[in-house]
């Protein structure tokens, strides 16, 4: 595993994209290592783009990951994914939920979804891991932990411990915490090859 790399998460606003980057922030922090990170809400209220910069090393200087520098994309919504595309290379790995969720464009009729985002993004030789989060997180019984099963994922492509990130996650979450660590375990369960 990389001592150092740069994380994008991207999705929707009110999926969970800003804890999922604290979370991550946290057990990289506590596993010793400096981060620097950066969040755009943009207009995430009315579901919006929301995207968080993570970068992590012995040093970090900048927050900002530049175009063609993701190491991983953690993108919580299909479409979201593809538009992050410029920020990837042949090696990055995307992590992404196969959730959709319409734009306001498309859900007033203005635009259409594309029909195979998925495909799309496969197209550009990048490793796609595709993540039933809501599907996970309803096993887990906690519809709202989609987020933290895809940190699960996230985590096995990172140098911390598990116990790290179950540490940080039972100090962050305000409650239904053992549902969170189902979903944050399945999450880890999908990552590992």
């Amino acid at each position: 595993m990389a001592t150092a790399g740069n994380i994008l998460f991207c999705g929707v606003g009110g999926q969970g994209i800003l804890l999922a980057s604290e979370v991550t922030s946290r057990a990289l922090m506590a596993a010793g290592l400096d981060i620097k990170k950066s969040e755009v809400h943009g207009m995430a209220q009315r579901g919006g783009s929301v995207v968080a910069h993570l970068r992590y090393g012995d040093r970090v200087f900048s927050p900002l990951i530049e175009h063609g520098g993701a190491d991983v994309v953690l993108s919580f919504e299909l479409m979201e994914a593809a538009r992050y595309l410029p920020f990837m290379h042949p090696k990055t790995t995307v992590i992404v939920n196969t959730q959709k969720i319409a734009p306001p464009a498309v859900a007033t009729g203005k635009a259409l979804y594309p029909a195979d985002p998925l495909a799309f993004i496969r197209e550009h030789q990048v490793k796609v891991i595709p993540v039933d989060g809501a599907a996970i997180a309803a096993e887990a019984g906690e519809p709202r932990a989609a987020n933290i099963a895809l940190v699960g994922v996230l985590s096995t492509f990172l140098p911390v411990a598990e116990e790290l990130f179950i540490d940080i996650l039972r100090q962050r979450l305000p409650r239904k915490v053992e549902e969170n660590l189902v979903a944050f375990r399945r999450g880890r369960e999908l990552g590992t090859p």
